[in-house]
């Protein structure tokens, strides 16, 4: 714990002007980003007597080793860096809104030439119009099955589109009528943009002027005894009524505007906001957030401002946004909300009418929020504390072990062998500090030896890291795991170790327990990793999967947690984690070794023809040197498929690989060839292999 006298500011060192500070930890990590229209009035607020603090602020000003600022011209500017800054770093004691949904949108993508509807989650793509959000998928499926009579816009797959356009008959939906059918040119692709078009205006909330167009159509139907066009006309209409009866109008002259409330304890807080849209509720969300420090109404109300349009632009901000509190200033707020959407936005306090009233509907579901999370948050909060003490307790720690890294090793017969880094903070996965690595060398053919070097690597860089002494240059080591949650690889580290200004650092945090995969042998290369680098302030230990027993360097025999213990618990599920993360990334490096065949590329030939091809030549280069009578001799294929064919392995590249006889897997050529680790390239069939993967 430090003194924050130890690292405050001499007196007149702090300008009298508007900025951002930063505190950041011993191990120079950002964990607190704030802005202040004075630096030199709100940083001295954090360096008065500990006692006078709030909890969560004086835990801050003890863990922080430093603080740094930055001037700026205008509080607009210090808005726009602290948003910045929060994003880029995402210090551990701000506020943050914790939200455990990925909500749903309805989405137009007119950025392509038939234009698609379709739900969408995530990031929002250049070019497609999303409305909602929404609470449920289904909520958005039903209003378009409703909405698709009127506007047949197409909804189908990339796939399923270009397999329609190609047999020349449209999908089911096509048939029944909810489809335009542009893929068999139905309608040219300028009128199903119009649909498109019209669709997208009906849901902004244009609903009343398409509605009495249809009736006047119907009426001139009628009058033409068109009875059956007519029935058609009064049937859409009747769709577009129960569509928008889903939504009802909760404000008059088709407000556009988002309701923001919060519900607030000392420690925590719930926001809720719901998306009006032409007079009608669009969509509704909520998020909870600890309180760090002694902050206002008006300050969350703030700090829900900045996620929510903090990467929107134009429309998806709205003209007007209704708060329970004003930030204080409001002024740089609105200028910002207002550079964001492009024109004024009024941000303002409801005083009376239907607006004061949807709030308080609002309201009542941020404190609704709050309870419901609290009763869930109590029962985590308990069992994770109770784990951690008892993993204490059993290793004999001098406190819980608030951070946890646990590495698993995972090969395949040797070949593609990669371990995998993960890591736990307050029992909780901490996705973005995984990392994964790529073993040198011939250390994969021994799981020991592959631990040792991996550890060696990881907490050499940690003592680069402390020591300030230089960079590391080996971009191989490790690499990022940004998009953990399909388990793909996405993006590689840069070649920095650590940067001056503080952004997040490959291995600049140490952890107070190591687990690693496996049992004694394991537990042992691990401590002696860490002993050759003189660090012995970090525990070890490991878990075997057999009997699920925890090993400890030096013990002949190993501590047995109890079945129902939370401690085993956590830590099966930090070895699961990583073995799960470790084996996702061996499998994608293994599939990137395998090329394609040059038969892939042969039009209408299937996998049964290819291996019948492959089992009769035993190979790609005695199919290469057939002629073409002799392909004609392979049951099911034709003098013009053999010509085909004939011709594919003629343009293919000499050193085209070989397939294997039995399974069709792609093999090396030329004997002896070797992989990347050393070892003659693997050549047996997947299914010989399955299940020994580690």
């Amino acid at each position: 714990m430090a003194d924050p006298s130890s690292y405050r500011p001499k007196p007149g060192e702090i300008p009298d002007s508007p900025g951002v500070y930063r505190f950041r930890d011993e191990h120079r990590r950002v964990i607190y980003v704030g802005k202040a229209k004075s630096l030199r009035q709100r940083l001295a607020n954090y360096f008065q007597d500990l006692a006078g603090l709030h909890p969560r602020t004086r835990s801050m000003v003890t863990t922080a080793a430093s603080v740094e600022w930055t001037v700026v011209s205008t509080e607009v500017e210090a808005l726009q860096l602290e948003y910045s800054w929060i994003k880029e770093y995402d210090p551990r004691f701000n506020v943050k809104y914790r939200d455990d949904k990925s909500y749903p949108y309805l989405a137009v993508t007119m950025n392509e030439e038939y234009p698609r509807v379709q739900v969408m989650r995530g990031h929002k793509k250049k070019g497609v119009r999303y409305f909602g959000p929404y609470a449920h998928a289904w909520a958005i499926r039903d209003t378009v099955d409703l909405l698709l009579r009127v506007f047949p816009v197409r909804t189908c797959s990339a796939g399923v589109f270009k397999n329609a356009a190609r047999t020349g008959r449209p999908c089911l939906l096509g048939y029944i009528g909810k489809c335009s059918a542009p893929c068999v040119d139905r309608v040219s692709a300028e009128e199903h943009r119009e649909l498109a078009d019209e669709f997208c205006d009906f849901m902004t909330g244009r609903t009343a002027t398409y509605i009495r167009r249809l009736e006047k159509q119907m009426g001139e139907a009628a009058e033409e005894m068109e009875y059956e066009r007519a029935a058609r006309l009064r049937d859409d209409i009747e769709a577009l009524k129960k569509a928008m009866e889903k939504n009802a109008v909760v404000l008059a002259d088709a407000t556009d505007a988002d309701l923001i409330a919060v519900a607030e304890d000392e420690l925590e807080a719930a926001v809720q906001i719901f998306h009006v849209r032409g007079g009608r509720v669009r969509g509704q969300r909520g998020w909870v957030t600890d309180k760090v420090e002694e902050i206002t109404t008006g300050a969350l109300v703030e700090h829900a401002l900045q996620q929510l349009y903090g990467e929107e632009t134009g429309d998806a901000v709205p003209k007007e946004v209704l708060v329970p509190a004003l930030p204080d200033p409001v002024e740089p707020v609105q200028e910002w909300l207002a550079g964001r959407r492009g024109s004024g936005v009024s941000l303002r306090v409801p005083q009376r009418g239907d607006k004061k009233a949807l709030m308080e509907t609002v309201q009542r579901n941020a404190q609704q929020a709050l309870v419901l999370h609290k009763t869930k948050r109590a029962s985590d909060l308990t069992t994770r504390s109770r784990a951690l003490e008892e993993i204490a307790d059993a290793l004999d720690l001098d406190s819980a072990p608030l951070r946890i890294e646990c590495y698993d090793i995972s090969h395949l017969q040797g070949d593609d062998v990669v371990a995998s880094m993960v890591v736990f903070e307050d029992g909780l996965a901490r996705k973005s500090e995984y990392r994964r690595f790529q073993i040198k060398g011939f250390a994969g053919q021994d799981d020991v030896r592959s631990m040792h070097e991996v550890i060696t690597r990881r907490f050499r860089r940690y003592l680069a890291e402390k020591e300030r002494t230089g960079e590391w240059t080996d971009s191989e080591d490790s690499e990022d795991a940004e998009n953990i949650e399909n388990g793909e690889l996405t993006s590689t580290n840069t070649n920095t170790l650590t940067e001056d200004d503080g952004r997040p650092k490959k291995f600049a945090y140490p952890p107070q327990l190591v687990v690693v995969d496996g049992g004694a042998p394991q537990v042992a290369a691990a401590r002696r990793a860490l002993d050759d680098l003189g660090i012995d302030d970090i525990a070890v230990c490991g878990l075997a999967k057999r009997l699920e027993e925890v090993w400890l360097p030096g013990d002949d025999d190993p501590v047995v947690l109890p079945r129902t213990s939370e401690g085993l618990y956590l830590l099966q599920r930090v070895r699961d984690e990583a073995h799960r993360f470790a084996i996702t990334y061996q499998r994608t490096k293994r599939s990137k070794r395998f090329r394609s065949s040059p038969l892939d590329d042969v039009p209408g030939l299937g996998d049964t023809r290819k291996q019948a091809l492959l089992k009769h030549f035993g190979s790609l280069k005695k199919l290469r040197s057939a002629t073409i009578d002799q392909i004609c001799e392979v049951p099911g294929i034709g003098r013009k498929t053999a010509e085909t064919i004939a011709a594919a392995l003629a343009q293919a590249a000499p050193a085209a690989p070989a397939v294997n006889t039995a399974t069709g897997e792609i093999m090396e050529e030329e004997p002896g060839t070797m992989g990347s680790s050393g070892e003659p390239v693997r050549t047996g069939a997947p299914e010989e292999r399955r299940g020994q993967e580690t």
